[in-house]
């Protein structure tokens, strides 16, 4: 009877810890995210904003991305996705900026709006796009985004990071952006491809699978920390019955 009472409690505890550990991986995927999360500064990339569908009775019908104006980037392009149009914004800049090489840039990518396709509940979308060269001088970049459901709801993702570490209600999606390693040289000063020719070349490796992979990873983890909780207490509880 004893014993029975130990299992049932381990079984608690160990449920408990595994629902907590879950609790924190799972909201990490509910927002809308930047995959990869990380670029090299004076480099080229290939991003996905992936937006998740967060609503058990509407679905995503658009979604818009904000582009930096401070830190403009000089050349986006877009893959299509099917069941979506899409459309690229350029203007002019709420004050010129003067770029890595001297240059003063008056416009460029405002937005881009993804619309007349469908996330339905329980289902995420990868929205991918092209971007160079990245600015050398700043550390993130941000892209508010702002996302409608077909009940007429919309959600604006801006909130920039509390102070404290926490997580904002509604997070901006950032991307990061770090040095280049030793020996990689400054892409940046290199022979920029043209847009059309750095849209293939980045389209030859998807983030989508760099990042399903870091998700399990994160997941297993998890699990991982709720199973040791259970084999701690399975050791206290055998401890407490030997001295008994």
């Amino acid at each position: 009877m004893a014993f029975t009472a130990v299992t049932r409690r381990v079984a608690t505890v160990g449920a408990g810890a595994l629902a907590l550990a879950l609790g924190l991986a799972f909201p990490a995927f509910a927002h809308v995210s930047i995959q990869p999360g990380t670029a090299t500064q004076g480099g080229w990339t290939k991003i996905a904003f992936r937006v998740p569908n967060e609503r058990d009775n509407a679905s995503t019908s658009k979604i818009e991305v904000e582009f930096p104006t401070d830190h403009p980037l000089p050349f986006v392009s877009v893959r299509p996705v099917q069941g979506w149009d899409v459309k690229v914004t350029r203007g002019e800049l709420p004050a010129p900026v003067v770029n890595d090489d001297g240059d003063k840039v008056t416009e460029s990518v405002l937005k881009i709006t993804w619309s007349g396709g469908k996330i339905n509940p329980g289902e995420f979308q990868e929205f991918e796009a092209s971007l160079g060269p990245l600015p050398k001088s700043v550390d993130q970049l941000q892209f508010p985004t702002v996302q409608t459901y077909t009940n007429g709801e919309v959600v604006k993702w801006a909130d920039a990071p509390k102070a404290d570490g926490s997580e904002a209600d509604h997070p901006v999606p950032v991307l990061k952006l770090v040095a280049p390693a030793e020996g990689e040289g400054d892409q940046h000063g290199a022979a920029s491809p043209s847009p059309s020719v750095a849209a293939v070349a980045a389209d030859a490796e998807s983030p989508a699978a760099e990042d399903t992979s870091d998700g399990t990873a994160r997941l297993l983890a998890g699990i991982g920390i709720a199973v040791g909780v259970a084999g701690a207490a399975v050791g206290v509880a055998g401890l407490r019955r030997s001295r008994s």
